[in-house]
C-alpha cells in the first residue's frame, strides 16, 4: 500500500482507498503518535464546544493537545468536566479574528500537526488514522475529511478558487452546486473550508499560516493558494468525515456579510502574503 500511495502522489494518479494500519504508517516512518494540536475558537460558542470535547474524549488520542481560545468572554463552567484532557485555555482581552486566533493558538505549542476545527463540528464517525495516509506524501500540507450535514447530505467543503464569476453564480444567481464530485479515493483540490482541517505543522509555518488581513472569511481559500504556490498540496480524504452543524451567519447578518464581500475583494484583486524563505516540500522529511 505504501508504495501505491508513493506512486500515486508522484504521479498525481488516483488509487483505490484501502484501510489504513497503523503498522503501515511506521513501515513508512510516519508516526501516529507524533503531537497533534487541535485549535478550536469560542465566540459564545462553548456550548457547541461541549459536545465536541466529549467527542474528543470518546476517540482519545494520543499526544493531543487541545488549545481553546476564547474570542469573548462567557460562562466556562462547563470547562470543569474535561480536567482529564489536555487543555489550554486562552482568553483574549479583545475579540480577534478567524485567522489571528489560529496563528495565536499555534505559536503556543510546538506540533507536528496542527487542526483547525469549527465549534459545531462533531466527529461521530472520524478516523484520525485515516486523516495521516495522505501524509505519506511529504509535499502534502494540509488534509480534509468528507464533511456531512446533520442530516446526513454532503457538504460542499472543498471548491476551487473563487472567482469573479463564481462568485456571481452563487451570490447572485445562488447557484450553489458543488465544485468537485466527492470520490471514493483521495482527491487533490484547490482549496477546503477550515471547519476541519489538518494541516503539516511545517507547512503551516512555512507559509506564514493565516493572513491576519483576513478578519473573517477566505482565509482557508488564502492559505491553501499560498501552499498550492509553495509546492504543498490540499487533500480531501473522503474515506473518513466529520458533521458540521453550519452556522452560517455570513446570510443572517450585515456585518458578516461585509465582512465575508471584503475578504472576496481582497483574495480576488490583492496578492496573496509572501513569505520569505518559505520552505518547500523538497525540503521536508517525513
Amino acid at each position: 500500500m505504501c508504495s501505491t500511495l508513493t506512486s500515486f502522489f508522484k504521479k498525481f494518479q488516483p488509487y483505490k482507498i484501502h484501510p489504513v494500519d497503523r503498522a503501515a504508517y511506521l513501515n513508512k516512518q510516519i508516526d501516529v503518535e507524533r503531537h497533534i494540536v487541535f485549535s478550536i475558537v469560542s465566540h459564545g460558542q462553548l456550548r457547541l464546544i461541549k459536545n465536541l470535547l466529549c467527542d474528543l474524549r470518546r476517540l482519545n488520542f494520543l499526544n493531543l493537545t487541545i488549545i481553546l481560545t476564547i474570542n469573548i468572554p462567557e460562562d466556562e463552567s462547563c470547562l470543569v468536566e474535561f480536567t482529564d484532557l489536555s487543555l489550554v485555555t486562552i482568553r483574549n482581552s479583545q475579540a480577534k479574528g478567524f485567522g489571528e486566533n489560529h496563528n495565536q493558538a499555534f505559536e503556543k505549542v510546538n506540533c507536528a500537526y496542527f487542526v483547525i476545527v469549527n465549534p459545531d463540528i462533531r466527529l461521530q464517525d472520524f478516523s484520525m488514522d485515516l486523516m495521516f495516509a495522505p501524509f505519506v506524501s511529504p509535499t502534502v500540507g494540509a488534509v480534509a475529511p468528507k464533511v456531512l450535514a446533520p442530516g446526513g447530505g454532503t457538504e460542499d467543503s472543498v471548491r476551487r478558487y473563487p472567482t469573479i464569476g463564481r462568485l456571481l453564480k452563487r451570490v447572485v444567481l445562488r447557484r450553489r452546486e458543488a465544485d468537485y464530485a466527492i470520490p471514493d479515493q483521495l482527491l487533490q483540490v484547490d482549496w477546503a473550508a477550515g471547519m476541519f482541517v489538518v494541516f503539516r505543522s511545517r507547512a503551516f509555518e512555512a507559509v506564514g499560516g493565516f493572513d491576519t488581513r483576513y478578519f473573517m472569511y477566505m482565509e482557508d481559500a488564502d492559505v491553501c493558494r499560498r501552499l498550492k504556490l509553495n509546492g504543498w498540496q490540499t487533500i480531501l480524504q473522503p474515506a473518513t468525515s466529520v458533521i458540521h452543524d453550519a452556522q452560517r451567519a455570513s446570510r443572517k447578518s450585515l456585518r458578516h456579510l461585509r465582512w465575508h464581500l471584503a475578504s472576496a475583494i481582497r483574495f480576488l484583486c490583492f496578492s496573496p502574503k509572501q513569505t520569505s524563505s518559505a520552505e518547500r516540500p523538497e525540503s521536508v522529511s517525513v
